[in-house]
């Protein structure tokens, strides 16, 4: 069999475009044809399945130069109930041509699906997930997805509240009919006496007006999602619920009507087995309904921290409007106390910014004509005028919303398992409850039909996947949303697992562990130089670059008065310094390899060079006309926290690397104050990524933190990146954490964090695979034999959502998660990351 597919192609420009993409497709394993039009931009495929995919066919245009259209579409889901809701949404959107992967999260209630936009449009999607049997949230006008998600749940809350108390009104004298006489033998007894056996008739009669309202009320919920699961083939909770309270239903309907079709004495009725079952199952899912919501909270927070209006001037008036209408350009004004509404930069005006969501500094912030403001932080003492710069999705808060809501989303590794084991769950199921109703019709003896009906019904209620299905994602939700708290953003649940197996962190130095704003501390010049000759030409020639150590240098000439020149001619040495020429002098600056290289002898420096090494000051070298002239020594501070940081790492029993382009001396000197395990010196920034190969080599796992953009390469290479940083752009793409601020105390938090999470999941998936593997036997009547104990459908329905609200309940313990070390108190940060120094 083939199949044909369209793909959207951005990046063609001529025909010779179109024949290499055309060329590069022909060569894929199983394509038969492939044609594309350039008016269009679009590739017609036609391939076999067996052979390749479209995401093979993606990665061959990319690999020729192009760029596949793919997008991404949130939804919201409404009905879903357990683990078996789960995978059969996923199925159907999977079963769509041209979706190339479907996430489904029943805590968030949402489908992340990935699809060509070319073969497919959300339309389609919508449909396939209301051919499944549920409800897609559709947009509303006026309100934020957030909003309609908070209000769906409200209302879902409110609805459930209305059907549990219905139903109670009706379980509550049924359970009493049924019960009393059973448990208390005296109330039987007089029932008998008084009115003689008839009155059981009578009560049955009583019993099915109470169970009716109940069973096709409030029950009706099941039969409707039940059906549709089973007209899909993919049976789930609802289903287990409809067939086990309708059997019970029936058969006690058959007794009351015509108890003469049954032997002496097995007539017996089971209404409070369907009502009340019924009525606790809809009590665990408000609960769970709560539960779901305070799983949030963090969310919730983060989202508060938007504006919802900016005033904005136009046409020389103020007009107020909301954020949404706000257009990048626009001049707006904020005036004291007043959430700056997007990110902007000041035309006028001074005041003091609170950005402390951000930055995670308590301190405010000056700002004035041409600083940069950050949508959500609080302006507190003057008036500012400011132009839009990012506005919408685009704002430092909405990226970090938006990373804090795919992390939620996302599946970790070990959901795996219970995704395979929720697949067949219900079917074996079914099984089980089948084999258990022929077991007991066939060895029950005179009661087998009331018996086999009792277990049967039990197995059915008790297997519920819920808990299954709410194990992993509402710890994830409720772990990822701590951390944007604590100031962590975890990108996706693999990397929030993933730190389980790191042993060793490796650190990068600059702007890291240290300050990243070194300060000259030492310049000591040769007999032919002048101290004040050799600054004010290394100043002058370092004024030209952006080095932290460059800005120390320029920053201290300036501070003694020395008057700067213009460099006739400035080169950047990449790995080993800068030479530039200054007032027709050559000056050449950098470290002691670099003077190797010029043919230079450094040894009249070598003891200063080893003594500035010791005190983890950094040696650089200076030459004028060819001439070595001095030893300039640079000291970079180490950040607040970075010693307490590392303590804490190894309190979890983790080794500590420092990876640096210092020499060897300086970065011991750095080392033995911090108390850090291993260096890795003298490296390029391009040897970095080597750096993390060497620390992994032996099979270790491995986490690097870094900061800027020549760490890159070093944050993908290992186990684990997380970048640190205090800016305002959250774009790090190849890290995997992301901590908000600069503070290197947030890496144990990090890891503590995950540590919790990853055990509140194992918790919740041991109790819910050992609750199923426990009580499926018990509610099958395996005690019976030996201890004549069955398990009532009632108690079945009443265990089912225990196990849901426990593993809610357990989740949401995350929330008082208490870092091990804890950086200066801030409202709710919502950080950062800037991608820039060393």
């Amino acid at each position: 069999m083939t199949h044909t597919i369209e793909l959207g192609i951005q990046g063609m420009t001529c025909a010779s475009c179109v024949g290499r993409v055309e060329r590069g497709l022909k060569k894929v394993d199983g394509v038969q044809d492939a044609t594309v039009n350039l008016a269009t931009e679009r590739a017609t495929v036609t391939y076999d399945p067996a052979l390749t995919g479209p995401d093979v066919l993606l990665a061959k245009i990319k690999d020729v130069g192009y760029e596949p259209l793919v997008s991404t579409a949130e939804l919201g889901i409404q009905g879903m109930t357990c683990a078996s809701c789960v995978g059969r949404v996923e199925r159907a959107l999977k079963k769509v041509d041209g979706v190339l992967s479907a996430s489904v999260n029943l805590a968030t209630e949402r489908a992340s699906v990935t699809y060509l936009p070319s073969s497919v449009s959300p339309g389609q999607l919508k449909a396939a997930i209301r051919e499944a049997g549920y409800e897609v949230l559709e947009a509303q006008a006026g309100l934020s997805r957030e909003d309609q998600e908070r209000e769906a749940r409200a209302q879902e809350v409110d609805h459930l509240r209305r059907q549990v108390l219905f139903s109670t009104v009706f379980a509550l004298p049924l359970l009493l009919i049924a019960m009393v006489p059973m448990v208390i033998p005296a109330v039987n007894d007089w029932l008998m006496a008084t009115f003689g056996h008839g009155v059981m008739g009578t009560l049955n009669w009583i019993m099915l007006a109470l169970a009716l309202p109940i069973q096709f009320g409030p029950g009706r919920r099941f039969y409707r999602l039940g059906w549709k699961s089973l007209k899909n083939k993919s049976p789930d909770m609802n289903a287990l619920v409809m067939i086990g309270t309708t059997a019970a239903f029936v058969y006690s309907l058959v007794a009351t009507v015509a108890p003469g079709i049954f032997p002496d004495g097995t007539a017996h009725v089971y209404y409070e087995a369907s009502g009340v079952v019924i009525t606790l199952i809809l009590l665990g899912k408000f609960f769970e309904a709560v539960a779901k919501g305070r799983s949030s909270e963090a969310m919730k927070k983060l989202l508060s921290l938007q504006a919802k209006t900016a005033r904005v001037v136009r046409g020389g008036q103020e007009l107020e409007v909301s954020t949404d209408e706000v257009l990048v350009g626009d001049l707006i004004s904020v005036r004291p106390g007043e959430k700056i509404p997007v990110d902007g930069e000041v035309v006028s005006g001074n005041s003091f910014v609170d950005e402390s969501m951000i930055t995670g500094e308590p301190v405010p912030v000056s700002k004035q004509t041409g600083a940069p403001v950050v949508g959500g932080t609080i302006n507190q003492n003057g008036a500012l005028s400011f132009r839009a710069t990012k506005i919408g999705a685009d704002t430092a808060l909405a990226q970090i919303i938006k990373l804090v809501e795919t992390a939620q989303g996302s599946k970790p590794p070990i959901q795996g398992l219970a995704d395979r084991v929720v697949a067949v769950f219900v079917p074996v199921v079914l099984g089980i409850a089948a084999l258990t109703f022929l077991l007991w019709l066939i060895f029950g003896g005179q009661t087998a039909l009331s018996f086999a009906l009792i277990t049967t019904v039990a197995v059915l209620i008790i297997a519920c996947p819920c808990a299954m299905g709410l194990a992993t994602p509402t710890s994830i939700m409720v772990g990822t949303g701590k951390a944007a708290e604590l100031g962590v953003l975890f990108k996706g649940g693999g990397a929030l697992e993933g730190l389980q197996d790191v042993q060793v962190v490796a650190v990068d130095k600059t702007g890291t562990l240290t300050k990243g704003k070194p300060e000259l501390t030492d310049l000591v010049t040769t007999d032919a130089f002048t101290r004040n000759d050799v600054l004010r030409l290394v100043a002058a020639a370092e004024e030209q670059s952006e080095h932290p150590i460059a800005r120390a240098i320029v920053d201290a000439a300036k501070t003694e008065g020395v008057a700067l020149v213009q460099p006739e001619h400035f080169e950047a040495v990449p790995g080993f310094g800068l030479e530039a020429r200054v007032d027709g002098h050559l000056v050449q600056v950098g470290a002691d390899r670099y003077m190797t290289r010029l043919g230079l002898d450094t040894a009249v420096f070598t003891a200063q060079a080893e003594r500035l090494g010791d005190e983890g000051k950094s040696p650089l070298f200076a030459a004028i006309d060819g001439q070595l002239a001095a030893v300039i020594a640079v000291a970079d501070p180490i950040k607040d926290g970075s010693l307490e940081a590392v303590r804490a790492l190894h309190a979890q029993g983790l080794k500590v690397a420092m990876i640096t382009g210092d020499n060897s001396r300086t970065a011991q000197a750095i080392a033995r104050q911090l108390g850090i395990d291993e260096v890795l010196a003298e490296v390029l920034p391009s040897g970095k990524s080597d750096a993390v190969k060497a620390l992994q080599a032996g099979g270790q796992k491995v986490a690097f933190v870094g900061d800027g953009i020549n760490d890159a390469p070093a944050l993908a290479q290992a186990d684990v990146g997380l970048a640190i940083g205090t800016g305002t752009d959250v774009a790090v793409e190849t890290a995997d954490v992301i901590l908000m601020s600069g503070d290197l105390r947030g890496v144990p938090n990090a890891f503590a964090l995950s540590r919790a999470t990853l055990r509140n999941i194992k918790l919740n998936l041991f109790w819910a695979f050992a609750y199923n593997i426990i009580l499926i036997p018990v509610a099958a009547g395996v005690l019976y034999p030996t201890f004549g104990l069955l398990l009532s459908p009632v108690l079945a329905a009443a265990a089912m959502g225990f196990s849901s609200v426990f593993v809610l309940t357990n989740a949401l313990r995350l929330r008082g998660f208490r870092p091990p070390v804890n950086p200066d108190p801030a409202p709710v940060r919502a950080g950062t990351v800037r991608a820039a120094s060393a």
